[in-house]
C-alpha cells in the first residue's frame, strides 16, 4: 500500500516521466531517454519510500508498541523537571517506511508543533532542538510522551491525530517525510524490552509494558 502522502509526489514525478520517454523515443534523442532512464529510477525510489505496509498489531495489555520502523540509537533515562523518564529514541534511515504509529491505546491530550532545526537525526541534540511534532497520550493512569523529530533531510512533519482523540496502539500518527527521528518518553516504572541497535517495526515490535 502507498502512504497517501506520497500519492500526489507520485504523479508529480511520474507524469513528467512518461511524456520525456515518450518524446525520446519518439524523436531518438539520446540526452532525453538519459533523463527519462533517471527519472525512472527516482519514481521507483518515491514509490519505495511512501510504502505503507500492513502490519500484525500484537494483542496484549498495557503494550508499548514501536511508533516507527529503523533501529534503536538510545535507550536511557532522563529528567523533565523533577520526573524521571525513560527515553528511547529511534533513526529512520531515508530507506525505512516513514508511517509512524500510535505506540500505547489512550486519549490524546496533547499535540503541539515546534518549528525548529534540521540537525542530523542521530544527533543527540536533535531530540531538543530539531523541527518536531509533540503527541501526549494518557494511557490509563501513565503518560506517555512521543515526538517525531525532523532530520537533516526531512522538512515535513504531518500528524493526525487531535486533543481528545481516542487511539488504539498501532493505529496510524502521522508520516515524516524522509531520514528522521521518532522518541518516546516513558514512565520510570515502564518495563523496556529492547535494546540500543536493535531493529524495530512500527505498530509490530513491542517496546515494553507499562506498569
Amino acid at each position: 500500500m502507498i502512504a497517501s502522502e506520497g500519492k500526489k509526489i507520485i504523479g508529480w514525478t511520474g507524469f513528467p516521466v512518461i511524456l520525456i520517454l515518450l518524446s525520446a523515443f519518439y524523436f531518438d534523442i539520446l540526452i532525453l531517454k538519459i533523463v527519462g532512464i533517471i527519472g525512472i529510477c527516482f519514481t521507483i525510489f518515491v514509490i519505495y519510500f511512501f510504502r505503507d505496509p500492513h502490519r500484525e498489531i500484537p494483542e496484549g495489555d498495557n503494550l508499548i508498541l514501536a511508533p516507527a520502523d529503523g533501529k534503536i540509537i538510545v535507550k536511557r533515562r532522563i529528567k523533565i523537571g523533577n520526573d524521571e523518564n525513560v527515553l528511547v529514541s529511534i533513526f529512520l534511515s531515508v530507506f525505512d517506511v516513514h508511517a509512524n504509529r500510535v505506540p500505547v491505546t489512550g486519549i490524546v491530550t496533547h499535540v503541539k508543533y515546534n518549528k525548529g532545526k534540521f540537525l542530523a537525526a542521530y544527533n543527540p541534540k536533535a531530540s531538543d532542538l530539531n523541527e518536531q511534532t509533540e503527541i501526549h497520550i494518557q494511557a490509563g493512569e501513565k503518560l506517555v510522551k512521543v515526538k517525531q523529530v525532523a532530520g537533516f533531510l526531512a522538512r515535513r512533519i504531518l500528524c493526525y491525530l487531535k486533543v481528545g482523540d481516542n487511539v488504539t496502539g498501532g493505529s496510524r500518527l502521522g508520516f515524516i517525510l524522509f531520514g528522521s527521528r521518532m522518541d518516546l518518553i516513558l514512565p520510570v516504572s515502564a518495563e523496556i524490552w529492547i535494546s540500543v541497535g536493535e531493529r524495530v517495526k512500527g505498530g509490530e515490535s513491542i517496546i515494553g509494558v507499562l506498569k
